[in-house]
C-alpha cells in the first residue's frame, strides 16, 4: 500500500493524559466522563472561527448558528448556508456557529481523527467544530453518542450535569433538545489542548468565556430501531419461503384463544434460528457502518480518476474519498466502502482499510482488481476512490 497520497500518518494516542488506553476503555468509555489535561500539548487549532464562518458561506457544507436569545425566541436555530451579512448582524455574545464534518474539507482535520484509532474505525462518525462568542453555547443537553470535546482555541467552561433520557423535560418553543432542568454536579474550564471524554446520555453545558473554538469527536451509535428494522429487511429477503411458523410439539391448549408461554417461547426460538447467519450479519452490519454522511459530496467526485490504469502505472496512486468510509471483515472476506460490501482479497481490503490508499502494487499483487467493472472501476465510477492531487485541488480552491 503505497504512502504517497496518504494523508493519514498520525499514530493512534497509546495514552489519554496519564492513563493508558486500555484503561479508559476497561473504566470510562461509555461508563464514566474524564476530564483530560493538556490532552494535546502545546495544541495549534487546525482552523480559526474566521476560516468556520467562511465555510458556513459553502451550500455543500452543514452548518447551524444557534443564538440563546433570538429574535424568533430563547435558543433559535438557523441552518446554512449562512451569508456575510447574517454574521454582521449576530449579538456580540451568547450565540454559537456550528459545522459538520469538517475533517471531509480540511485534510489537517482529517489527521485528528487517527489519534482516536483505538476506537474501532467504523465507530468514529465525523469532526464538527464550532465556534462561539462570549458566553455563547448550545444550552444544556445530553447526547445518543459518546464524543470527545477537545478545546481547540480560547476557553470554555463545562458543566457537568447527571444521566438525562427521553423523559427529562424540555424547554419549549425550540427545536434543540434543551433540557429544562440541569443542575451541574462538576464544572472545569478548559484551554487548549485540554480534552473532556463524555459517554452517552450524560447531560452538559459548555459555555465559552470569550471567543472560543472546540473540535468535537463523535461516534456512530445507530437506534436499536434502526438496527432491528435494516437487519430484518437484509435478512429476510435472503429467508426461502419454506421458513415459516411450526408448532410440531403443540400440546392440548387450556383455551383456544389464548397464546400461551409455550407460543412465546416457540417464536423467539424461531427468530434466534432465522437470526444465526453470523456471514450475513456480517455484511449487513459492516455495510451500514460505512454508510457515507454525505452521499451527494462524493458523487461529485464520480468518474473523476477514470484513467487510473494510466495514472497508476506511472507511479500515481489512488485515495480514499475524504467523505467515505471504509472497513473490512474476514469471514467472509469482504471490503466494505460507503455502505456496500464487496468482495475483496482480505491481505488488501485490511491494507487498504489501514492506509486508505493504493498503488500500482496493489493491482500487481491483485490483478482481479484492475478488471473491467472490477472492484477498482466500481469505486472510481461511484467517488470512492479519488486522485491525491483532486484533494490538494480542493484544498487549493478552499483557500482562494
Amino acid at each position: 500500500m503505497t504512502e504517497s497520497g496518504q494523508r493519514h500518518s498520525v499514530e493512534p494516542l497509546t495514552h489519554l493524559g496519564d492513563i493508558p488506553v486500555e484503561t479508559f476503555l476497561r473504566e470510562y468509555w461509555q461508563k464514566k466522563p474524564l476530564l483530560i489535561r493538556n490532552a494535546f500539548p502545546d495544541f495549534v487549532s487546525p482552523i480559526s472561527g474566521e476560516e468556520l464562518a467562511g465555510m458556513a458561506l459553502e451550500e455543500e457544507i452543514e452548518s447551524r448558528l444557534i443564538e440563546e436569545n433570538g429574535i424568533e425566541g430563547p435558543w433559535q436555530l438557523r441552518t446554512g448556508p449562512f451569508t456575510e451579512e447574517d454574521f454582521f448582524n449576530l449579538p456580540k455574545t451568547h450565540w454559537t456557529l456550528l459545522i459538520q464534518a469538517v475533517d471531509q474539507w480540511i485534510p489537517e482535520v482529517a489527521d485528528l481523527k487517527d489519534h482516536f484509532r483505538f476506537i474501532p474505525d467504523w465507530r468514529l462518525d465525523d469532526i464538527m467544530i464550532s465556534y462561539a462568542a462570549d458566553q455563547g453555547s448550545v444550552g444544556p443537553h445530553y447526547d445518543f453518542y459518546d464524543v470527545f470535546l477537545l478545546q481547540a482555541e480560547g476557553n470554555r467552561r463545562w458543566h457537568l450535569g447527571p444521566k438525562a433520557d427521553a423523559s427529562s423535560p424540555r424547554v419549549e418553543g425550540t427545536p434543540l433538545n434543551i433540557l429544562k432542568e440541569f443542575d451541574a454536579e462538576a464544572s472545569w474550564l478548559l484551554e487548549p489542548g485540554d480534552m473532556l471524554y463524555l459517554p452517552p446520555q450524560f447531560s452538559h453545558w459548555g459555555i465559552a468565556e470569550g471567543g472560543c473554538t472546540t473540535i468535537s469527536v463523535g461516534f456512530r451509535a445507530p437506534s436499536a430501531r434502526t438496527m432491528l428494522e435494516d437487519l430484518a429487511a437484509e435478512l429476510g429477503a435472503g429467508l426461502p419461503d419454506h421458513y415459516r411458523y411450526t408448532d410440531p410439539d403443540l400440546e392440548l391448549p387450556f383455551n383456544p384463544s389464548e397464546i400461551d408461554q409455550q407460543t412465546v417461547a416457540r417464536v423467539q426460538r424461531h427468530l434466534a434460528e432465522w437470526l444465526q447467519q453470523p456471514q450475513n450479519i456480517a455484511q449487513w452490519f459492516g455495510a451500514i457502518m460505512t454508510e457515507a454522511k454525505y452521499p451527494d459530496t462524493i458523487a461529485l467526485d464520480a468518474g473523476s480518476a477514470e484513467d487510473w490504469r494510466e495514472q497508476l502505472a506511472a507511479g500515481g496512486s489512488l485515495i480514499l474519498n475524504p467523505g467515505s468510509r471504509c472497513a473490512f471483515c474476514r469471514e467472509p472476506a469482504s471490503l466494505f466502502i460507503d455502505g456496500e460490501a464487496f468482495p475483496a482479497p482480505l491481505l488488501f481490503a485490511e491494507g487498504f482499510c489501514n492506509t486508505h490508499a493504493l498503488d500500482q502494487s496493489d493491482v500487481d499483487a491483485y490483478p482481479e482488481l484492475a478488471a473491467s467493472n472490477g472492484l477498482l472501476d466500481q469505486l472510481v465510477s461511484q467517488g470512492s476512490l479519488i486522485y491525491p492531487e483532486a484533494l490538494e485541488s480542493d484544498d487549493t480552491d478552499a483557500e482562494d
